[in-house]
């Protein structure tokens, strides 16, 4: 496809979840504890109100309940300036969350598609760049859903490329972040496994490695608070950081880019 400056990172738009009282059932790799609903949703609401100041319009959903991970709304869905993608993750508890998040996609889109097949694609394996869309194979996406998304994206006019996410890490964007203008933030293992070919690398400090999953939002990145060495290394590139508390988000592995679908809309 051709490069479109701005794709990554450039939005108008998210939608968000309050995180439920049952978020204390979510899953996750290792047990650390279970997350605190209260505090989960004071570090949402703060969340929310740096996506707001970086300019977008935020829909927030009501808490669901009978899904606990239901606040990652990055997993079952994908967001284009085209339409909407309805994703399937790979996790039999999460089954329900693209039928409860549909209407919130066809209340921002016109279109509305599903991921075809019986596949599985997370959205947390799926890496947009300016010029081209990474899809990671994973504990929850498998080489049909990843194959069948990567053609649908071809449909639509985009360049999709399927990628071995080297073992250990759950979803590919766990270890690796676009921060726009060909700049990808990664663990040493991910700027190590040339993905990103000629783009310029940062890497995250040992022992941050948590600290790989930020968000380029227009103009500030949003960096998890804790991790001061990797923090300076993405100021140090030019950007500029707002920190944010993600301690509750973590129990349950989730991270700043699993709370938000981000997307850029034509102002009507």
């Amino acid at each position: 496809m051709a490069h479109r400056p701005g794709l990554s990172y450039r939005f108008t738009h998210a939608i968000t979840r309050t995180p439920s009282d049952s978020v204390s059932n979510g899953i996750r790799a290792i047990d650390s504890g279970d997350p605190d609903a209260d505090r989960f949703r004071e570090e949402h609401g703060l969340y929310v109100k740096a996506l707001q100041e970086a300019g977008l319009r935020v829909d927030v959903l009501p808490a669901l309940e009978e899904y606990p991970d239901s606040c990652f709304v990055e997993d079952p869905a994908f967001c284009l300036p085209e339409g909407a993608i309805r994703l399937r993750p790979g996790t039999a508890s999460r089954e329900g969350e693209g039928a409860a998040i549909r209407p919130a996609l066809e209340n921002r889109f016109g279109t509305v598609v599903d991921l075809p097949g019986s596949g599985c694609v997370d959205g947390g394996d799926v890496l947009m760049l300016d010029d081209i869309i990474l899809i990671g194979l994973s504990a929850r996406t498998d080489r049909e859903g990843a194959g069948a998304f990567a053609h649908l994206l071809t449909d639509w006019g985009y360049s999709a490329k399927v990628c071995e996410t080297p073992e250990g890490v759950l979803h590919f964007k766990t270890a690796c972040s676009t921060l726009g203008d060909d700049v990808i933030l990664a663990t040493r293992v991910m700027a190590e496994s040339g993905f990103f070919g000629n783009r310029k690398t940062v890497v995250v400090a040992d022992g941050e490695d948590y600290a790989a999953n930020v968000i380029r939002v227009n103009d500030v990145v949003l960096v998890p608070e804790g991790y001061p060495q990797t923090r300076a290394a993405i100021e140090a590139a030019g950007f500029k950081t707002v920190l944010l508390p993600t301690h509750e988000a973590r129990r349950i592995d989730g991270g700043l880019s699993c709370l938000s679908l981000r997307f850029a809309l034509a102002e009507s």
